[in-house]
């Protein structure tokens, strides 16, 4: 998926979650992800409220007989209304426990569930271009900060948030029944609600603009203890410039956090105020009626109890209200998120069969490409083919397009312009998982896998990571055997220092690893080899490289600075600026003269000076 055509950001995202039909999906699908997360512990938490209720307006009732009991000397009037009471707040501490309980197990189970599905929704976007694009790691960023909490929490505060309005409701019922006027109290609580409305969005709005400096605060620390910066971190001895760097980032997230929460805090006192106000005119009014004689002594302490639940029910659901706007615009990212990973992943092409053999080859016509946020072409115009069965050397300076061109026909970014076919088949058509298991890749790049030293040469082809005989017969085609006859326990070391009994490895070794992964596949219709360090791997390869393409007209792709290596492939390309400047085999293109011979003799001059 292009920039051109990448979900809506910002901007239209905000406008889409204004619309009350959007909240509600939002609400219903983090709602729904709690239930199918847990549905025993949903469930259990939901039949819990009616308890709940009978158990609150129970207790005050009993308070408010028990109070008229005693005055008036009734003995057994107050023993029943205190075991009424006693059996009231039983039932209702009950519930609250077995209601915690499951909201703790609902919870847990929720989140574990987002996570894996936010770590599901970024795998499955086929290419790699939303890691340059900075809307789509804001989203992630803040979805992350929240862990999944609030996004699998939702279908508990939805019950709670039912359950405070139900007992509210029946408090005003309770409070109408001593004096009309009293069953307005809950209406000053209207304020509180607002204000909480409004401080939540001033902490949103926080988040928005410290998300890119928090991770760079991150960036930053994690450069302080990282291994793979401790090199370069003591010989130009950045260590104090990073860490006060690492402050500096810190203190500017500390103002604008500081600032919001005081802003927050005092916008919530305002609310609180007025409720505070209504709070003191209902017991005034109580208090009233009862020197009137117009009211018990139980009467005055139901109205207080009541007035008290008011007060306790209203910071509930001011609670709720903004735990919820902060779920809801967690779970707008969730389904932003969503439908980004959708909208990649949508086919516009009619789909085809990824072919098990290429006949004529792969051919690249008028393929541009732009990376997201510069207008800048890392690739303009390029038309090239690559036969059937050859083995192609990519050449030219750095930042040339080498490995665009490989990005390109590995699919992990689609071209801006122009298309790719295989035997004329635009690779578009392909479903990319499926062409991707025609190919292998050796990266320059290469990742680090702190697993098994069995496991991180075997996930090359996942359903052999078991097969030993497999991932030997892989590490001898990369010339990597040596790596693992030094390991102490073999294929079966644990690798990375972040272990106990781990080994750690040198770079040249760890790239030896990721050259066997690329040979776990030995019969891919495309294999990479993005600047091998070994010149005899390529040698020792090229073998297998022409039976390859005897039996599938597979393509070896080269990308070296090493002309000693290039020279062998079948057809070399030189890239420059993008463009494609010239082609052809070595003795071809020294003849020609040009940049090829120009680099391939400083190169040569090189090793004889």
């Amino acid at each position: 998926m292009t920039a051109a055509t990448a979900v809506t950001l910002d901007g239209e995202r905000h406008n889409r979650a204004g619309t009350r039909l959007r909240a509600v999906r939002v609400l219903g699908t983090l709602a729904a992800t709690g239930f199918q997360a847990e549905p025993h512990s949903a469930i259990v938490v939901a039949s819990l409220i009616p308890l709940e209720f009978a158990g609150s307006a129970l207790q005050a009732l009993a308070l408010k007989a028990l109070a008229d009991a005693a005055v008036g000397g009734d003995f057994r009037g107050a023993a029943v209304a205190a075991l009424l009471m006693a059996l009231a707040r039983w039932a209702w501490q009950v519930a609250a426990g077995l209601g915690f309980a499951a909201r703790q197990r609902l919870t847990e189970r929720a989140t574990l569930l987002m996570r894996r599905r936010l770590g599901e929704l970024t795998a499955a976007i086929p290419t790699i271009e939303h890691f340059e694009r900075p809307e789509y790691l804001k989203e992630l960023d803040l979805v992350r900060q929240d862990g999944g909490g609030a996004l699998a929490s939702m279908f508990g505060a939805v019950v709670q948030q039912s359950s405070a309005v139900g007992r509210l409701v029946l408090t005003m019922g309770l409070l109408a029944t001593l004096h009309p006027v009293l069953c307005l109290l809950p209406l000053f609580g209207i304020p509180s609600l607002v204000a909480s409305v409004k401080a939540q969005r001033i902490r949103q709005q926080m988040n928005e603009r410290v998300a890119e400096l928090r991770r760079l605060e991150s960036h930053l620390q994690i450069l302080s203890w990282a291994e793979w910066t401790a090199k370069e971190m003591r010989v130009f001895g950045l260590q104090d410039e990073v860490i006060e760097r690492h402050k500096l980032v810190r203190a500017q997230v500390d103002q604008l956090e500081d600032s919001a929460a005081l802003k927050a805090t005092l916008v919530n006192t305002a609310g609180w105020l007025f409720f505070a106000f209504g709070f003191v005119g209902a017991i005034a009014l109580v208090a009233s009626e009862a020197s009137a004689g117009r009211a018990t002594i139980g009467e005055v302490v139901l109205a207080l109890t009541l007035a008290a639940h008011v007060n306790g029910q209203v910071a509930v659901l001011a609670w709720t209200v903004t735990w919820a706007m902060n779920s809801l615009k967690v779970g707008e990212r969730y389904v932003w998120l969503t439908e980004y990973a959708t909208e990649a992943a949508r086919r516009t092409v009619e789909p085809a069969p990824v072919p098990d053999r290429i006949e004529r080859g792969i051919t690249l016509e008028d393929v541009s490409f732009a990376y997201t946020g510069t207008a800048k072409l890392a690739l303009a115009g390029v038309n090239l083919h690559l036969p059937a069965g050859s083995t192609v050397a990519v050449v030219g300076e750095n930042g040339a397009g080498k490995t665009t061109l490989v990005k390109l026909l590995s699919r992990l970014y689609e071209p801006t312009e122009g298309r790719i076919t295989v035997d004329g088949v635009d690779l578009r058509r392909f479903d990319v998982e499926l062409w991707r298991e025609h190919t292998s890749a050796g990266f320059q790049d290469f990742a680090r896998f702190m697993l098994l030293a069995r496991q991180s040469v075997g996930v090359g082809q996942v359903a052999q990571v078991d097969d030993s005989p497999a991932v030997e017969a892989a590490l001898e085609r990369a010339h990597a055997s040596d790596v693992t006859a030094d390991l102490p326990s073999g294929l079966e070391t644990q690798l990375g220092r972040y272990f106990k009994d781990g080994v750690g490895l040198s770079g040249g070794q760890w790239q030896k690893l990721a050259l066997g992964r690329a040979m776990m596949r030995p019969k891919p219709l495309l294999l990479v080899l993005d600047e091998p360090t070994e010149h005899a791997l390529f040698e020792r390869y090229s073998g297998a490289a022409q039976r390859n393409a005897a039996a599938n007209g597979g393509i070896t792709l080269l990308i070296s600075h090493r002309f000693s290596t290039v020279r062998m492939a079948d057809l070399i390309v030189v890239v420059d600026q993008g463009h494609v400047v010239a082609s052809g085999s070595h003795a071809e293109l020294i003849a020609r003269g040009g940049l090829y011979a120009d680099l391939y003799e400083l190169q040569a001059r090189a090793y004889r000076g």
